[in-house]
């Protein structure tokens, strides 16, 4: 969440190696070199796995909650993720594994906004993923991008690279040839699915405001991403739990069998797992490569992501929509490359 620099590793004698492109900037001490770039490139792909793993596995096992077991209360789904979240962050912060800032009056006012947005972008994607298969949603998440680099057009007066709006408009189009061939098409799914792409903008947008004050008061001065994580899920368990009464989801869970099956539980508590995973996953991935490479593998994670999800939920399609959808991963490909020129050229 929020903007990531690309990283390189400091050894003793003050030479860098660029985890981009794995070249060292003096050829001296070359074995000693050559054994130090196997150890970071065997890193770089056993952190990339674990990023590719947890991410598409999240998506998959909510799929299978919402979809297989036919369960009815979203929020709540949220809200038991987030509260798994929050214990583990602070078991794993208490015995001094990770640091976290300590929560204030002052913090929690002024991410409120950020987190109230936040919430919203999370029960909103677990809404449209009830009722739209796992390749679509990720074909209409390109929107996202679309809405992001306007806001920051015009919010940040940010120019962008004509190649950036280029592969914009291929997603713009994949995503409404995506919709038009939809078999399985779902007006309510998709009304979701939008409104959640608006949200997911505003976190972003908002979030890069918010986090210069943050920072200012806190004790350190510094907002890691730990804390960022701890702060949201806390922060978002009291709102989630209001909105399950506003959603009348109370009446739902006394009533539905599932809250008496113990497999259903392990499934439910291996998704807050996966949730966290992502965030721990990310970070050390993006310690290991950059952020050129994390975008990237980010955009071509979702190929396998879509495919996994027609076959294991048997989606039914058309050589029409596939290809739409085949399109639009292309085009999110695309976008990350021309985000990657644009920044080398800035």
């Amino acid at each position: 969440m929020g903007s990531r620099s690309s990283s390189a590793i400091k050894y003793p004698n003050n030479d860098e190696m660029d985890l981009e492109s794995g070249k060292a900037d003096k050829d001296r001490d070359k074995p000693i070199r050559s054994n130090r770039g196997l150890k970071i490139h065997n890193q770089a792909v056993l952190s990339g796995l674990a990023y590719c793993i947890s991410s598409c596995s999240m998506i998959l096992v909510n799929k299978f909650v919402l979809s297989s077991y036919d369960f009815n209360a979203g929020i709540s789904l949220m809200l038991y993720q987030n509260l798994v979240s929050v214990i583990i962050v602070s078991i794993l912060s208490f015995f001094g594994v990770i640091s976290t800032e300590p929560l204030t009056w002052k913090l929690i006012r002024v991410w409120f906004p950020v987190n109230v947005i936040f919430v919203g972008m999370l029960i909103t994607s677990i809404f449209s993923l009830k009722y739209i298969n796992v390749a679509m949603v990720t074909i209409l998440k390109n929107i996202t991008n679309v809405i992001t680099a306007v806001g920051e057009m015009y919010l940040f007066k940010k120019q962008h690279d004509r190649r950036v709006w280029a592969a914009l408009f291929l997603m713009i189009i994949s995503a409404i040839s995506g919709g038009i061939t939809d078999l399985s098409f779902h007006a309510v799914g998709y009304m979701w699915q939008i409104t959640n792409c608006f949200l997911t903008a505003a976190y972003s947008l908002t979030l890069r405001r918010v986090m210069d004050t943050a920072k200012q008061v806190t004790k350190s001065g510094n907002l890691n991403e730990f804390s960022m994580v701890l702060l949201n899920n806390i922060l978002s368990l009291p709102l989630g739990a209001l909105l399950i009464f506003v959603f009348n989801e109370v009446d739902y869970l006394s009533k539905t069998p599932l809250i008496r099956m113990p497999m259903f539980w392990l499934v439910m508590t291996s998704s807050g797992f996966l949730g966290l995973a992502i965030s721990f996953t990310s970070m050390w991935f993006l310690h290991q490569t950059g952020a050129t490479t994390y975008s990237l593998v980010g955009s071509l994670n979702k190929i396998p992501l879509s495919i996994a999800g027609i076959l294991l939920f048997s989606v039914p399609t058309s050589l029409e929509n596939f290809s739409s959808i085949l399109f639009g991963l292309l085009a999110g490909v695309f976008f990350a490359r021309a985000k990657m020129w644009e920044k080398s050229q800035s």
